[in-house]
Order: C-alpha cells, then sequence, then structure tokens
C-alpha cells in the first residue's frame, strides 16, 4: 500500500474559502480568551485547534475516557489476557477531505501515519462485482468509466433513463439541491429516473448506508450531494486512505501532544483536556457562560463550543433554559439520530486468504454491509496475526435496528452476520474465535428527507456559542467525517471573529457540478412547461 496523498490534494479546481484577517496571538492585544470546547470527537478537535493557534485557553471537555469520538479508539483483553486495540469500526479518509486532512497534518505534514487502500470492491448477492482500481480521476469519465465497466448497468439501462429527471444528480449545487430535493427519499427518486434496480442496490445502497440509513429513508439530496462530493464534483479519484494503527496511535495521540505541549509561535494557546466528564447545562451569564458537570463542579469561560453528537446537544440544550430563543431550541430537539448500527470485530485462529480485499462493501446482504480484514493495514492487528498465525476481522451492520435491540437480537444479529461472513470467506467457517467484540451503537446523525432545513448550524442566537459535528448545517459540499471537520473550522472562524482574531482557510469540492452542459440541462428541467 503506497503512502496517502497530500493535505491539500490535487484538484485543481477545489474552492478555496480564505481565512478573514485579525491578529494571530490574542494574548500579545489582551487577556486569552477561556474557551470551552464540549465534545473530543472530530469536530471538537477541529475548533480547539483552530482556537488554540490564535491564542485562546481552552479546556476540552469530553464524556469517553478517550479522544476522536465515533473515530475513537481504546485497548481491551482478549480471554487469554493478550491486550489488544479495538475502535467503533472502519474509517475512509478520502483525499477530497480537505479540512480534515489539515487537522491531521498538524502532526503528521505529509500524512505518512495514513495510507491508501488500492482499491474496495463491491460484490451483490448474486456475486456481482464492482471495483474502483484504475478509474480515471476528471469527472464525468469517472462516474462513466465506472458505470461502463460494471456488471450492474448496461448501455440499454442509460437509455431508459430519463434524462431530464435524472439531471440533478449529475449537476449538483449545493445547497441548491436541498431546495429541489429534500422532500423526496433516495429510493423514490432513483425510481423515478429509472435507474437501473441492481445498479441502484449495489452502488447507491453501500453509500446511503455509510451514512447509516437505508436508502428508503435517506434524503435523495443528500444522495445527490453525496454522487457530488465523490464522483462529479471532484477529480481527487475514488481511492481512500486509512489509518496505518489504531486511531489513537496513528491521530489522536499526536494531536493531543501537539495541543498540550508549551506554546510556540504556530500555536500561542493552550488546550487542557478533561475526560470521562459529562456536560449537564450551560447557563448564560453575561457575555459568556458557566457550564456545570455531572460532578457539580462549575466553569466560567468567555465562549463555548458545543461539539457533541446530536444526543449530547438536545440533552444539554433542554437542560439549559437562558440558551437561544424558542425557534432555535425548536431546531435543537428536532434533530434526529440514525438506526442502531453494530461492529463485530474478531480475532480468529487461521488467516484470511491471501488474495481478500482489506475492505469490502456488500449490497443486498443483510444485514452485512461491509468486511473489513483489519491485519491488512493497522499495525496492531498485523502484529498480533503474525505472532498468533491468525487474523483480525471486522463486520458492519449499519442501520442494523431502529434503536438498540435487546440482548437476544443482538445474539441473531451475530450469529447472521457470521454466517454471511462464512458464506463469503469459507476458510473462516472452520476458524475458532479466540476473541469477540461487538459494539451497537446509536448516536449518527439523521438525514431523513425534510431535515436539513430545520438543522441547526454552526452560528447561534448567541455570538459567543458555536455549533459543531456531522449533524450541524453546513452550506459547502461536505460529508461525514469531513463535515465534522469543517463545522469545527468554522465554529472556531465564528469566535474568532469576537476578537477580532484571523481565521483559518477552508477548501471543498466546487459547490456546483463541473459541467456547464449538465447545468443548463438542470435549468432547463426547473422552468414550467
Amino acid at each position: 500500500m503506497t503512502a496517502a496523498s497530500s493535505v491539500e490534494g490535487r484538484d485543481r479546481r477545489r474552492v478555496r474559502y480564505p481565512a478573514s484577517p485579525g491578529h494571530r496571538d490574542l494574548a500579545l492585544v489582551g487577556t486569552a480568551p477561556r474557551v470551552a470546547v464540549v465534545g473530543a470527537g472530530i469536530a471538537g478537535l477541529a475548533a480547539a485547534t483552530g482556537l488554540a493557534e490564535r491564542g485562546c485557553r481552552v479546556e476540552v471537555i469530553e464524556r469517553e475516557r478517550y479522544l476522536g469520538g465515533r473515530v475513537g479508539a481504546w485497548n481491551e483483553q482478549l480471554p487469554d489476557g493478550t491486550e489488544v486495540a479495538m475502535n467503533r469500526g472502519f474509517h475512509a479518509f478520502f483525499a477530497q477531505y480537505y479540512n480534515l486532512r489539515k487537522l491531521l497534518g498538524r502532526t503528521d505534514p505529509a500524512l505518512r501515519r495514513l495510507r491508501r487502500l488500492e482499491d474496495y470492491p463491491l460484490v451483490d448477492a448474486q456475486g456481482r462485482r464492482d471495483t474502483f482500481r484504475g478509474l480515471p480521476r476528471t469527472p464525468p469519465w469517472n462516474a462513466v468509466a465506472f458505470a461502463l465497466r460494471s456488471p450492474t448497468f448496461r448501455l440499454r439501462d442509460l437509455v431508459r433513463m430519463d434524462p431530464r429527471a435524472a439531471a440533478p444528480l449529475a449537476a449538483v449545487s449545493v445547497p441548491e439541491i436541498y431546495e429541489r430535493l429534500d422532500h423526496l427519499d433516495a429510493d423514490t427518486f432513483l425510481r423515478g429516473i429509472n435507474f437501473p434496480e441492481s445498479a441502484r442496490h449495489l452502488a447507491f445502497e453501500v453509500f446511503s448506508r455509510s451514512f447509516f440509513i437505508e436508502p428508503q429513508r435517506m434524503s435523495a439530496a443528500e444522495l445527490a450531494a453525496m454522487f457530488h462530493i465523490y464522483f462529479l464534483g471532484s477529480s481527487e479519484g475514488l481511492i481512500f486512505d486509512v489509518a496505518r494503527d489504531n486511531f489513537d496511535v496513528s491521530l489522536w495521540n499526536p494531536l493531543e501532544e501537539y495541543l498540550t505541549a508549551p506554546a510556540t509561535p504556530e500555536r500561542p494557546g493552550s488546550v487542557r483536556f478533561r475526560r470521562g466528564v459529562s456536560i449537564d447545562r450551560i447557563d448564560s451569564r453575561g457575555a459568556g457562560f458557566e457550564l456545570t458537570d455531572d460532578t457539580g463542579t462549575t466553569m466560567a469561560v468567555d465562549a463555548v463550543v458545543l461539539a457533541t453528537d446530536i444526543g449530547g446537544l438536545r440533552r444539554i440544550v433542554a437542560a439549559s433554559p437562558s440558551l437561544g430563543d424558542a425557534a432555535w431550541r425548536a431546531r435543537v430537539d428536532a434533530t434526529a439520530l440514525a438506526p442502531a448500527f453494530a461492529v463485530q470485530r474478531l480475532w480468529l485462529d487461521r488467516p484470511i486468504r491471501a488474495d481478500r480485499s482489506c475492505f469490502l462493501g456488500t449490497g443486498g446482504m443483510d444485514p452485512l454491509d461491509n468486511i473489513s480484514v483489519v491485519d491488512r493495514y493497522e499495525a496492531q492487528a498485523a502484529k498480533w496475526a503474525r505472532a498468533t498465525g491468525g487474523s483480525v476481522v471486522e463486520l458492519h451492520a449499519y442501520a442494523a435496528a431502529q434503536t438498540v435491540p435487546a440482548p437476544a437480537q443482538r445474539a441473531e444479529l451475530r450469529e447472521r452476520l457470521l454466517a454471511r461472513l462464512h458464506a463469503m470467506y469459507p476458510e473462516t467457517e472452520s476458524a475458532n474465535i479466540v476473541g469477540e467484540s461487538l459494539l451497537w451503537r446509536q448516536d449518527c446523525p439523521r438525514f431523513s428527507p425534510g431535515d436539513f432545513a430545520a438543522r441547526p448550524g454552526v452560528r447561534t442566537p448567541h455570538p459567543r456559542l458555536a455549533l459543531a459535528g456531522d449533524g450541524i448545517r453546513v452550506d459547502l459540499p461536505v460529508a461525514l467525517m469531513e463535515r465534522a471537520a469543517t463545522t469545527g473550522w468554522m465554529a472556531a472562524n465564528t469566535l474568532l471573529r469576537q476578537w477580532d482574531a484571523a481565521g483559518h482557510t477552508l477548501h471543498s469540492v466546487p459547490a456546483r457540478g463541473r459541467s456547464a452542459l449538465l447545468r443548463t440541462l438542470v435549468n432547463r428541467e426547473r422552468q414550467p412547461r
């Protein structure tokens, strides 16, 4: 596997959002502001970095014992007492995640702690296989080449599609696409344009479920934006990077060391982390705030970034009556969670066959969504596999249940996942399970029809309170981890303007489709007939 591509990417048409000018070190022009960042996931860490680099004193409060949020990591013990690495599952670091890669670049400028996966095939229940290896980078030829060589998409399918109705999929403009399609679900939209069913199940279902939601419940606007971000809006390519080691080792421990080290000209501020602490409420106090945690301890700060998951945001705002106005509080309360998902990691006493892919996406194989052979790319898993002659395998079941199920239902899903693994990789059927971890979580934001307009944004009614996270509205073409990082930097920029401090430059793929012809078709389609 090759090294990761650069922090800034290769696409010459990526959009640059310049930083606002101002002070580079607030401590030099007065007392450094004290800011609380609630949540140490990607969004909170980006916000903390942006603030500390302008001289703020930052307090990061995290309820878990680890950093990274849904990209966090920790250690567990196998039954024999061996300590092994564990996390919440596979994450793909795409080259067009410019703002996330900028954050990681603070401690790894060449991104050497990431490495490129050369392919991630998709397979459906009929054995049809799609691959992203060797596709051209330039839109629209990347999508055209993918479709032409796909076993699920034929020329006759292209002829049968409704080009006028399908035009918004190929000529996205953000945020206008939400005005146009956010009332529809993705499945209804794809059926309406006569998109071939087999291709719909394999390609689009795999991607929609990476948003932890089924196509029948996912917004068509989110689907179109996703198609733009990963296909027709970017020439970065469709292959992604993975972390070379568990997320704590590769990503967050180095960033914590950077943020808590003695001040430097590049980072004049200071950051303190408090783990294992939950914020119960936040009260407005003049121009600032007072936070109360679950131990009863209070903290006075000049500003706050709320970078929790959706459940935490709703809980804190509901318990904090002085925050915001009625309309804003209603928007926060209306946010919703995606269905629960499961991650099953297995430590097996036998190796996976050498020709198996590191990552395999599946379609139509409920409840299985993908298989990762972790020891092929993660250093600690590889070390364990070499020492034992075994393998470390991970199974994902996205959108597995509307809520976290009861123990009996969890046991049933475990057996179904194992059966899928044995069918896909028969060599695993005779392997003994040396260790196993089955995680159930329900803390991802929902992206259903109508959600976008009601979603709260980074700015709030209080100028010194900002929101960040992958469930927060941002009118840029970003998604998943990149949405979290982008809103984190934006939250920092929002607060820094209060003190006339310099902001941080951001990047994204183009906010509208790259093809003038396709945009013209969309505009024609929108005209009354």
